[in-house]
């Protein structure tokens, strides 16, 4: 198998993932921070794996710039759960 192909089934895995697992739950983990909710930690968890596995991804990342707007928002939607979630952390 050529590194392209073995790129191709590792992006078309993440896709997936991201599409059908990670996304819908920092969206729910977005909605509620953004009604003044803390996270649990379970929701921690969860961005604490996402943050482990992103960390792994750099090299695939960089042969493949094709991917980098979405990266980009995708890192800017955690981001945004992140700041927020620390700010109602903060008024409790």
């Amino acid at each position: 198998m050529t590194e392209n192909s073995e790129d191709a089934g590792v992006i078309t895995v993440l896709l997936q993932r991201l599409e059908k697992k990670r996304l819908p739950r920092a969206l729910d983990l977005k909605e509620k921070v953004d009604r003044g909710e803390t996270l649990n930690d379970n929701d921690i968890a969860f961005l604490e794996q996402v943050f482990h596995d992103a960390s792994k991804l750099g090299p695939l990342l960089d042969r493949h710039h094709e991917y980098q707007k979405l990266v980009s928002q995708v890192v800017q939607l955690y981001k945004e759960i992140t700041g927020k979630a620390l700010e109602n952390e903060k008024g409790t």
